[in-house]
């Protein structure tokens, strides 16, 4: 099923003008990137079926972006990368993290996290000799996130008592693996964003993106993820919006699509208010689930000079024993604003590469990455640290990518000398 994710059938088994695997790319950066996924599950969760102690999951997930890091030196002995100003940006922003976290204010663990940070911005560049535009990361990408949903999944039908917990009021969480509701959500929207733009662009079969699709649908719905469902619309809305001028496909999906919603937000109003206040007073709901509050704490607390310009160093992403459940302020309390001017830059810069490039799959795919990233980072942490928003803004970059063989616009093919004639030969007609 994950093949035709990027192949439907034609009469040789996919679709005209699919685009297979490029031969160049090898099946180990697959592995790669899957680790990478691994990696940025976390460690902090649901109880699961089987109890895990922290310290073995944080040992799997430590190991994984290790054995990344060396699977990718031994793919790319050389050590060949490819200029990427997204890769760049995250390696000034290490930087600053670790004059940050030098002090040690928020203890040994900022270093640690450096060290796994310096790791994944490390396999980032040994991968970014591969990332040539193609959508050969799209399926590595939903293939991946794809296996972590299978898990949540396998758990709902074995512990739906453990898999729906009251602490979580009735959420949908990870049962197998700790994995809270906002990231089942996450993953669920973007996989299902990817492999709805994959059918309109005639890379995948209807059969496989519908066993993709529906079972994500129902994941998102019973995590009850307001984010996600609205970085999934809005992200698709501006990802599809980029593809109308071009694409019947598009045109026709988005017709449906409008039509579909103006007939759930007439017949199914109530549900859908109930679904998304979650049984929230408006009170708490105006604050974000308490989030404001946070926020504002975070704001008023007294620094110096020093803590305002480079942060405390990288930390969980709390304050006050709260999370902070907003990338801009996490950045700001862990890096400073030197982070936070880092983080704007990557989201400006890869935007506005999206928006110059000429339309296509690969850029309404990217176009909706960043914006469900930019979205997702008003309520959620996780662009200042190796992170899944890190990981997609990594596979927008590799699709804004040019074909590592193509040659520069500017470059004209260089004039052949002539050969000097002699002036007797330059007669028609020997005499």
């Amino acid at each position: 099923m994950g093949e035709n994710l990027t192949r439907g059938p034609d009469t040789a088994g996919r679709l005209p003008g699919a685009e297979p695997r490029p031969a160049g790319t090898p099946k180990i950066v697959g592995i790669v990137w899957g680790l990478l996924v691994l990696n940025t599950l976390g460690s902090a969760g649901a109880k699961t079926i089987v109890p895990l102690p922290r310290s073995l999951i944080q040992m799997v997930t430590m190991g994984s972006l290790v054995a990344a890091f060396a699977l990718a030196l031994v793919v790319n002995q050389r050590v060949r990368i490819r200029a990427s100003a997204y890769v760049l940006l995250l390696t000034l922003l290490l930087v600053s993290s670790v004059i940050s976290s030098a002090s040690l204010e928020s203890g040994m663990g900022a270093l640690f996290r450096c060290f796994r940070l310096t790791l994944f911005v490390g396999t980032l560049w040994l991968l970014s000799r591969w990332w040539d535009g193609s959508l050969t990361f799209v399926r590595y990408h939903i293939r991946a996130y794809f296996a972590v949903l299978g898990s949540v999944a396998v758990g709902l039908v074995v512990s739906p008592g453990k898999a729906l917990p009251d602490l979580y009021g009735g959420r949908l969480v990870g049962a197998l693996w700790p994995l809270t509701p906002p990231q089942i959500g996450q993953y669920a929207a973007v996989i299902i964003g990817l492999t709805v733009l994959l059918v309109i662009g005639r890379r995948t079969d209807r059969t496989s993106a519908v066993l993709v699709i529906v079972p994500s649908l129902v994941l998102l719905a019973l995590t009850h993820t307001r984010t996600a469902t609205l970085g999934l619309l809005l992200g698709l809305v501006l990802a599809i919006g980029s593809l109308i001028l071009t694409s019947a496909a598009a045109r026709r999906f988005f017709t449906w699509a409008v039509l579909c919603a103006v007939v759930a937000a007439v017949g199914f109003a109530s549900a859908l208010q109930s679904w998304f206040l979650r049984g929230q007073s408006q009170e708490n709901f105006s604050s974000l689930t308490g989030r404001a509050k946070v926020w504002n704490a975070l704001l008023d607390a007294p620094r110096s000079a020093s803590e305002k310009l480079f942060g405390v160093g990288l930390g969980d992403k709390s304050f006050g024993g709260l999370p902070i459940d907003n990338s801009w302020l996490a950045v700001y309390n862990e890096q400073g604003l030197i982070g936070v001017t880092l983080v704007a830059a990557i989201i400006i810069v890869l935007g506005g590469v999206a928006l110059l490039r000429p339309p296509s799959l690969q850029r309404a795919c990217a176009i909706f990455l960043i914006s469900y990233c930019a979205i997702a980072s008003y309520t959620e942490a996780g662009l200042g640290d190796a992170s899944p928003y890190l990981l997609h803004l990594a596979l927008a970059v590799s699709l804004l990518a040019a074909p590592a063989g193509a040659a520069p616009l500017s470059t004209s093919t260089p004039a052949v000398p002539r050969r000097h004639i002699p002036r007797w030969a330059r007669r028609s007609e020997v005499t």
